[in-house]
């Protein structure tokens, strides 16, 4: 595996961090999947992400998963709100 040019990383690095959390999984998933084999390491290096990123994009991918209202999370998700007293 060929690493990438230093300005193409800059690129990919800044590109991925533009991104919501849903395509950030799906980018990185694709960028290994064109790399091959030693591509999840390099890339988790790369962008700072977290084997467990790639392995959710790939599923991702796999089921097709659909989202409601074009959220990226599920409704009722996040931190709570504090009742007022």
């Amino acid at each position: 595996m060929e690493a990438y040019s230093a300005a193409v990383e800059q690129r990919m690095q800044q590109f991925y961090h533009s991104l919501n959390e849903r395509d950030r999984r799906a980018y990185a998933s694709v960028e290994v999947a064109k790399l091959g084999y030693g591509g999840a390491s390099y890339i988790c290096r790369l962008l700072g992400c977290d084997p467990k990123t790639i392995k959710r994009g790939e599923q991702d991918f796999l089921t097709r998963r659909e989202h409601s209202e074009g959220r990226i999370r599920q409704p009722g998700g996040g931190r709570k709100k504090i009742a007022d007293t």
